[in-house]
């Protein structure tokens, strides 16, 4: 009796229909050829809240994420889903650009990171390589990371004050959100204007969004 080919779920979760849609066609291809095993779409999420429950619900082999996703960032989406489901292997195919975002990526751990301006097969092709335990970043990204080596790097809780303070919560707010001191915040954020060298809320904003530390989207 000869064995039974194992069958390998994935998760697509892009706000672009046309992405998603271009991503499953790849990989029905993809599974029609690959040998040893076949792959089977367990769902799709259009914005990141979707992604985290689509991924607990159903604890998917693969995820294809893109970075920049409505209602929860990239960087949430991939630290929440290490915890709840660790062996999913990770494949961001993102347009974006910024070193912080990218930076943050690579130390969460994703193990592939294309570029949207490439062949959606350019991920299927290195499928085999990551499904072994192998990692993969475009070549259009290593330049981009290795001035990310640069880039000013802030504690989770500084990053955390950061987007508070750019949605534009007082010290006073942003204490009782993360449940600190209103003095705690203050420290944060004087370390966060250190950090960036800038002097006022404004510079922060800029600097913050040319490093890639927030989301654009």
């Amino acid at each position: 009796m000869s064995p039974v080919e194992p069958i390998l779920s994935y998760v697509i979760a892009d706000d672009h229909a046309i992405i998603r849609d271009a991503i499953s066609d790849a990989m029905k291809d993809y599974s029609a050829t690959a040998a040893g095993s076949s792959f089977k779409l367990a769902a799709t999420a259009s914005n990141g809240l979707e992604a985290i429950a689509s991924v607990k619900t159903h604890l998917p082999d693969l995820l294809f994420l893109d970075i920049s996703m409505p209602l929860a960032s990239g960087i949430e989406i991939i630290n929440d889903i290490r915890r709840w489901s660790p062996q999913t292997r990770i494949l961001i195919f993102t347009g974006v650009t910024a070193s912080g975002l990218l930076t943050a990526a690579v130390e969460a751990g994703v193990e592939g990171l294309f570029d949207k301006g490439s062949p959606v097969s350019m991920m299927t092709d290195k499928l085999e390589l990551i499904l072994n335990g192998g990692r993969h970043i475009a070549p259009e990204f290593l330049g981009i990371l290795e001035q990310g080596a640069q880039t000013a790097t802030l504690t989770d809780r500084e990053r955390q004050t950061l987007n508070l303070i750019l949605q534009g919560k007082t010290n006073k707010e942003t204490a009782r959100l993360l449940n600190i001191s209103p003095k705690t915040v203050d420290k944060h954020r004087t370390s966060l204007m250190a950090k960036l060298e800038v002097h006022s809320v404004a510079q922060l904003m800029a600097r913050a969004l040319q490093d890639g530390l927030i989301d654009p989207g």
